[in-house]
């Protein structure tokens, strides 16, 4: 078997990543072995691969629902915004310059067309089956000449495609049947059919519309995936999280000891891998929130500064926000703060950036004893240590080097009193490390707030993926399904007028 499918979308966030990880974890429960691909994702929460390549996130996740180790080649082009107008291109896990959008549609993306079917190619000859995400909608007229992550990839590869859609959004219908209808004769002959996702209620009043869809366009739909809380993985744009939304739905426990512990996260601009806040998230009577003002550090037990795509420009989102004085005065009072990565550099001395942000020297918050120097190279590895007497594992991704001058170690960063900074990524997911860190956060906050002994945070994501794989057999046509990734799109497909325009 040599198989493959693309996962297209009506939209972003379609559900396209979940369902593509659904896919996946319901083939390898098959015996299949399968891999996850992504030809081109924009996101700002960012993974290291053991061979110390960057990748989305989302393909780490997808990677680990196929249960295999992620590589470079499930997701050969990341885009990492600085910003509304530019990104950093990541190519093959390694930073390769800063480009404007104009500049990457105006010709770098069609160049890299060859490298990713070379990626998609390798990953097919190793695996019995290559699950792929496309990216945003396939049918952005304006970009289709220099696609390579949909329809691009799909013609490039004689993928077949099925078309996501969120149901709980409305306007399903339109959007199936707008997208085909707005893709070249060429481009429809892969599309297959069609995928409702997060459908609430019964599914029989859905039917007749189905019939209707396929009787417009010749296309069946392959499956109604209900609505379930909690289902999502890692995200991939940080530019989108909701400043004062929880993290994740996830199952209600009660904490274990007398008191909750409460968990305030910066949402500094460009934040990047704001995941590391999850494993917290999951722990019973831990209650993590994101905030934009210094009220809401009051009652918070711990404040977490989080990574940042622009350590500066986060800085000065601080100070203009009244946050700055925030930290410092929960500092002056040995009230617990932690800074990881980019929060990390900003809680130092200063900040020398001929980089990132070309700002020079910068005075930072000045409340731990760190010097950052931007490097041009960019530090990618996957440190294990230990810390509070626990084993600890995590990823950096930093361009920032610190030279720290005091205090004491603490994961390659320091520590002094209540003040903690780290450029390790991950490290929260170390559950020992993570049980020991909020003992001491609980006590120095005078919470009678306990750990629970037994949450595996490794444990309840497989927990979710087996849910999502659960999603896909049960709610699928996964016999058809199975012939779609195995034989590619039927033949003679109808074309839906009008079509891409010439």
């Amino acid at each position: 078997m040599n198989g493959g499918l693309l996962l297209a979308g009506t939209t972003s966030d379609a559900g396209k990543s979940v369902v593509t990880a659904g896919i996946c974890r319901w083939l390898v429960r098959q015996g299949v072995k399968v891999a996850p691909f992504k030809a081109q994702n924009m996101s700002l929460n960012s993974f290291v691969t053991r061979e110390g390549a960057e990748i989305g996130r989302a393909q780490a996740m997808q990677a680990q629902a196929c249960r295999v180790e992620p590589t470079a080649l499930m997701n050969p082009v990341l885009l990492k915004p600085g910003g509304e107008r530019s990104s950093q291109v990541v190519l093959l896990g390694k930073p390769v310059g800063e480009m404007t959008a104009r500049g990457y549609h105006g010709g770098r993306q069609e160049r890299l067309l060859g490298t990713v079917l070379d990626s998609l190619a390798e990953l097919r000859g190793a695996y019995d089956a290559v699950i792929c995400e496309g990216a945003g909608s396939p049918a952005e007229i304006n970009l289709r000449r220099t696609d390579i992550v949909n329809m691009g990839i799909a013609r490039g590869a004689g993928l077949p495609v099925l078309i996501v859609g969120d149901i709980d959004r409305g306007g399903v219908f339109a959007s199936f049947f707008g997208t085909v209808a707005l893709l070249a004769p060429e481009d429809q002959a892969l599309v297959a059919g069609f995928l409702v996702n997060k459908f609430r209620g019964d599914v029989s009043l859905l039917d007749p519309g189905l019939d209707m869809l396929h009787g417009l366009t010749g296309r069946r739909t392959y499956g109604v995936l209900p609505f379930r809380h909690g289902l999502g993985i890692d995200e991939e744009d940080g530019l989108r999280v909701s400043l004062r939304g929880t993290v994740r739905e996830s199952v209600v426990a009660p904490p274990v000891g007398e008191d909750v512990l409460r968990v305030a996260v910066c949402a500094v601009p460009l934040m990047s891998n704001f995941t590391d806040v999850d494993a917290l998230a999951a722990e019973p009577g831990v209650v993590v929130r994101f905030v934009d003002r210094p009220e809401e550090l009051a009652d918070a037990d711990l404040v977490i500064v989080p990574g940042t795509r622009g350590t500066v420009r986060a800085l000065e989102w601080l100070r203009e926000r009244g946050l700055a004085e925030g930290l410092a005065r929960r500092v002056a009072e040995g009230r617990p703060v932690l800074g990881v990565c980019g929060g990390f550099q900003l809680l130092g001395e200063h900040i020398e950036d001929d980089v990132e942000s070309r700002a020079g020297h910068v005075e930072g918050l000045g409340l731990l004893p760190v010097r950052v120097r931007f490097a041009r190279e960019k530090t990618l590895t996957r440190p294990v240590g230990e810390a509070l007497g626990e084993r600890v594992e995590g990823y950096e991704i930093h361009h920032g080097v610190a030279e720290v001058l005091g205090g004491a170690p603490f994961l390659d960063g320091c520590r002094v009193g209540q003040t903690w900074g780290t450029h390790w990524h991950g490290s929260l997911e170390s559950d020992g490390f993570r049980r020991a860190f909020l003992r001491e956060v609980a006590a120095a906050a005078g919470r009678r707030f306990v750990p629970a002994p037994d949450t595996s945070f490794a444990a309840l994501r497989e927990e979710q993926l087996d849910r999502l794989g659960d999603l896909i057999e049960q709610h699928a046509d996964t016999d058809a399904l199975w012939r779609l990734i195995e034989s590619g799109a039927p033949s003679g497909l109808p074309f839906v007028p009008p079509g891409a325009p010439a």
